[in-house]
C-alpha cells in the first residue's frame, strides 16, 4: 500500500480550515490534493483531534497484525487436516 504523504497533524489541520470556512476547492489546490481525497479524509477523521487520529492509526495497524495472525494460523489448521486426511 502506497505511504500517505501528509502526517495526521496535517491533515486535520487542514479539514480544520475547511470548518472554519475555507472553500474546500481552494483547500485542494493549496494543499495539492483532490477534492475526493479530501472527502475521504473528512469521512474517516472528520471530527478528530490529532491524538484520537494517532490512536485510530495504532489500533488498524494492530488489527491488521492480528488478522494475519489468524490467517497464517487457519492456512495451519487447513495443511494439518489435509496431512491428516492422506492414506499412507
Amino acid at each position: 500500500m502506497r505511504k500517505c504523504r501528509y502526517t495526521e497533524e496535517q491533515i486535520i489541520k487542514v479539514l480544520r480550515e475547511q470548518e472554519s470556512g475555507s472553500k474546500i476547492s481552494e483547500l485542494c489546490r493549496k494543499n495539492g490534493i483532490s477534492e475526493q481525497t479530501f472527502y475521504r479524509w473528512r469521512s474517516k477523521y472528520g471530527g478528530m483531534s490529532v491524538s484520537e487520529a494517532r490512536r485510530l492509526k495504532v489500533l488498524e495497524e494492530e488489527n491488521h497484525r492480528l488478522k494475519q495472525i489468524v490467517w497464517e494460523q487457519a492456512l495451519d489448521i487447513r495443511a494439518l487436516k489435509a496431512a491428516l486426511e492422506k492414506k499412507y
